[in-house]
């Protein structure tokens, strides 16, 4: 089971830390995604960080957000920085074995977690 947490209200400009516990995995061996989908949208991929360490960003998010692991506390981070108000969306991270790429994520390969809503508004 993955559970994300972090998320909240925000003003423009402001930051949040998300974070993917997954208590029964080994992250080390794990690709572990997180996803948003926003009112009216499609889901849509942020950021991925793969077993071996290697951390992929949407272009809307990259530069802004970093994504992190911390694989004694079997957690993941995403620190999303100059948040905007196009960024909120309820947020979903997700893990599949390494063997498979950061962009292979789909409903019967990953196990998903329960979401966590970011919303940044003044």
């Amino acid at each position: 089971q993955l559970q994300a947490s972090g998320g909240g209200l925000v003003q423009p400009g402001g930051s949040l830390r998300l974070s993917c516990v997954a208590p029964e995995l080994t992250l080390d061996y794990t690709n572990i995604g997180w996803f948003r989908q926003a009112p009216g949208k499609e889901r849509e991929g942020v950021s991925c960080i793969s077993a071996g360490g290697e951390t992929y960003y949407s272009n809307s998010v990259k530069g802004r957000f970093t994504l992190s692991r911390d694989s004694a506390q079997h957690t993941a981070y995403l620190q999303m920085n100059g948040l905007k108000p196009e960024d909120t969306a309820v947020y979903y991270c997700a893990a599949i074995p390494r063997y498979y790429h950061c962009s292979e994520f789909s409903e019967d390969k990953a196990a998903w977690g329960r979401e966590t809503l970011v919303t940044v508004s003044s």
